[in-house]
């Protein structure tokens, strides 16, 4: 998988969203439905871009949690759209198996990171913390393993 697939996919996605919304405001005077979600559709590809620039891993993870919400708000108009008439079965096909495999990306990663933050939380409150037993007394130095004292 090359290196920004989901930064690719998702400007395709949004570059789709907006020939979505062109042709649902000028072929069928739809003008509410179609800018919910051309907003939602191509937020999700800027929230990827600004993780890039991300200032920690919580914060690159809170970007594409972001994308992921934006993501599944977009699934939401697709349906709609679709059961409303405003777009035909086959599109709605293409365009939401599209959106699925964004979800199931951005879900991917943030399950992943997500699972790194906590652990970085867990070894953070156990450096340099003394832990009590009834033998012997525990200390944990930052960067280092547990080790029992003599």
């Amino acid at each position: 998988m090359e290196r920004n697939y989901l930064q690719n996919k998702s400007m395709d996605f949004s570059i789709r969203m907006v020939e979505l919304y062109q042709k649902l405001s000028d072929k069928k005077h739809e003008y509410v439905m179609s800018k919910q979600i051309l907003r939602s559709g191509t937020s999700i590809g800027a929230n990827v871009r600004e993780a890039k620039r991300a200032q920690s891993t919580p914060d690159f993870y809170s970007k594409l949690t972001i994308s992921l919400k934006e993501a599944d708000e977009t699934q939401y108009w697709l349906e709609l759209l679709y059961k409303t008439g405003y777009v035909n079965e086959e599109t709605f096909k293409s365009y939401n198996s599209d959106c699925e495999e964004l979800i199931r990306l951005l879900v991917s990663i943030t399950k992943t990171l997500h699972n790194k933050i906590m652990k970085q939380k867990c070894l953070k409150q156990f450096s340099n913390c003394e832990l009590q037993t009834s033998n012997s007394k525990l200390k944990t130095t930052p960067n280092s393993e547990l080790r029992i004292p003599n």
